[in-house]
């Protein structure tokens, strides 16, 4: 278990990364693969949009597997781990197009 929690955090880790990497970019960031970044009103304020949506995404990614840790837990554990992870990924993809919405130019 302890294995696999390092490895879930240097995951969660490289997605902080790609948050702090958005936070801090001077260019619009992009957020799909392959498509070109949109063009947006406010840079900097987009830009840190979705790295605080990429921030709270880490952590969240980060506290699923915190229930594999405790023995008593471990059923459940896995349950909320397998369904959490899809979950929290819907809510980034819903987090983005709103942050899109709102700074996208007309």
């Amino acid at each position: 278990m302890i294995a696999g929690f390092v490895i879930w955090s240097a995951v969660s880790l490289l997605l902080l990364g790609i948050g702090i990497w958005c936070w801090r970019s001077e260019k619009t960031v992009g957020f799909y693969a392959g498509v070109k970044p949109p063009e947006v009103t406010d840079v900097r304020a987009y830009n840190r949009s979705v790295g605080m949506l990429w921030f709270v995404y880490a952590l969240l990614f980060e506290l699923l597997y915190v229930p594999l840790l405790i023995p008593a837990l471990h059923d459940s554990g896995i349950l909320w781990f397998g369904l959490g992870t899809p979950v929290i990924t819907i809510g980034l993809l819903v987090g983005y197009h709103r942050i899109l919405q709102k700074y996208r130019k007309a």
